[in-house]
């Protein structure tokens, strides 16, 4: 879709429908709107006066105007309360008049950015929230669907009006930025949504591929051969069941670092998993397809930050493989090495994304980074712990959990915090090898994380649980059910963020 910014009077604009957002409840019309109330007859004040339009949050009114304007049609979105005003409620504002419009098939509609400031929000953030609501509402996966011509909901233009020619250029530039991360967001959802026969690890390797072919990203695959030789017994195991061949994808983004810090992103890239041998119940097993959720948020990232060229220098691992069972499958009992050297004795085949984060988190040690993410949809007791509305948090390093934490409320991609105290260590001891792969019944998450940590030792690590928050199971004003692509927005808001880190917030705590 092409984004148009302009700043002329949208009364004499031709289009579709003009979008209008108004705060609750609100005794006159803003003055930035005199201009368009007048020329319309007074349709917008009237539509106040009367109670027909209250300017609840997500509150719609559409109208015509019958040729006193330019625009077909006035489309009246609510804000809510200006005093409970956030980025995230003008996110959904715009994503529910964008899906209205859709619905209604035009092709050409426009919205009046008539305030970009707010007491504590800026233009850029106002335009950037705006811009994401519009283009991720509009996301919709049909790539399995025979369409016909009249059912397609495509809008082909979007314009964006404002009445300030000073900030025209700023304006420009948020949107282009903006509809870059949108368009990874998308392209990571469409990943996600995917079957898992075609979205395998192959595949998501020569996805990494096209992204290489951005300048200045670089793309190796590991295949098995490069795996046994390296010692990546976490992947190699977990993959032993599957006819699919596993890939090690690493991926890098400005390698001529100079000064810059590291940072590395890790996603979890379980293309289908059955549960192996400790299988999984047939009920929803269908949503395994997407527990690759955290490797397509890294490679949607990387799309997202090739574009945005910021200065970091940016390292993606990406372990990919099934998890199938067969008579050659990995079995519970069955003592593993990985890359660390450290032996994990495996309790339940069911718990292998952290046997291939394992190989990842210990590979990145060789970049000597600054800073370590990973991704992935590790656990359902996380979903148990938190719900849908966050991913679970935790990490050893207090400065980097803050960085994702406030990349995490900017973008409403929020993150919470859990605890790695050591008694949770002393659940996953074995008797029989150096540690063992699940950690009993209770405090799952944790147990899990608490596997993580030990292969990443001393670096500054954060470790994203996105278990509940990979997917919606409705809509929401700006996200259709099924894939989410949780994870882009809030790496790419952190990467942009990002400023050096100093030598003493490199210590890291339990």
């Amino acid at each position: 879709m092409k984004i148009a910014v302009k700043s002329d009077a949208v009364e004499k604009e031709s289009t579709d429908v003009i979008i209008i957002s108004l705060f609750e409840n609100m005794k006159s019309i803003p003055s930035e709107l005199n201009s368009l109330n007048k020329a319309s007859g007074g349709t917008i004040s009237n539509l106040m006066k009367n109670k027909d339009f209250t300017g609840r949050l997500n509150e719609i009114i559409m109208i015509p105007t019958y040729k006193k304007i330019m625009p077909k049609r006035i489309l009246l979105v609510g804000l809510g309360k200006s005093t409970e005003l956030t980025l995230d409620k003008i996110r959904q504002a715009a994503g529910t008049a964008a899906r209205t419009i859709q619905g209604k098939k035009f092709k050409s509609p426009s919205m009046l950015l008539y305030k970009t400031e707010y007491k504590d929000i800026s233009t850029e953030d106002v335009t950037r929230s705006v811009v994401e609501g519009v283009l991720l509402s509009l996301y919709n996966f049909t790539m399995y669907k025979t369409l016909k011509k009249e059912e397609k909901t495509d809008i082909n233009n979007f314009t964006l009006f404002i009445q300030r020619k000073d900030i025209l250029d700023k304006v420009k530039s948020v949107v282009r930025n903006t509809q870059i991360v949108a368009e990874a967001v998308s392209f990571t959802r469409d990943l996600v949504n995917m079957s898992g026969s075609d979205a395998t690890p192959t595949f998501l390797a020569n996805k990494a591929k096209g992204i290489a072919k951005t300048k200045g990203v670089k793309c190796r695959i590991l295949s098995i051969t490069d795996m046994k030789k390296l010692g990546m017994g976490g992947i190699l195991n977990v993959s032993r069941g599957s006819a699919q061949p596993p890939k090690f994808i690493i991926i890098e983004y400005n390698t001529k670092k100079k000064n810059n810090d590291t940072i590395i992103i890790i996603g979890k890239g379980i293309t289908f998993d059955s549960g192996g041998i400790s299988l999984k119940p047939g009920k929803e097993m269908d949503l395994m397809k997407a527990d690759m959720a955290g490797a397509a948020a890294v490679l949607g990232t990387f799309k997202a930050i090739s574009n945005l060229k910021p200065s970091i220098h940016l390292v993606g691992l990406v372990p990919c493989t099934e998890n199938m069972p067969s008579g050659t499958a990995l079995k519970p009992g069955d003592i593993i090495k990985c890359l660390s050297g450290k032996t994990v004795e495996v309790v339940n085949t069911d718990a292998e994304g952290r046997l291939i984060l394992a190989d990842a988190l210990s590979y990145a040690k060789r970049y000597k980074p600054d800073a370590v993410i990973d991704l992935a949809t590790l656990t359902g007791t996380c979903v148990v712990a938190l719900g849908t509305f966050a991913s679970g948090m935790f990490g050893n390093n207090d400065g980097l959990k803050d960085r994702v934490q406030r990349a995490g409320e900017k973008c409403h991609e929020r993150v919470w915090e859990l605890p790695l105290w050591d008694e949770y260590y002393d659940l996953i001891k074995s008797n029989i090898a150096d540690i063992k792969n699940v950690g009993g019944r209770y405090g799952g998450a944790i147990t899990a994380a608490c596997f993580l940590a030990k292969f990443i030792e001393t670096i500054p690590w954060v470790h994203l649980d996105i278990a509940g928050t990979f997917l919606v199971e409705k809509d929401t004003p700006y996200i259709r059910r099924g894939a989410t692509g949780v994870g882009v927005r809030l790496l790419t808001q952190l990467i942009q963020d990002w400023k050096k880190m100093p030598d003493a917030s490199k210590k890291n705590k339990k």
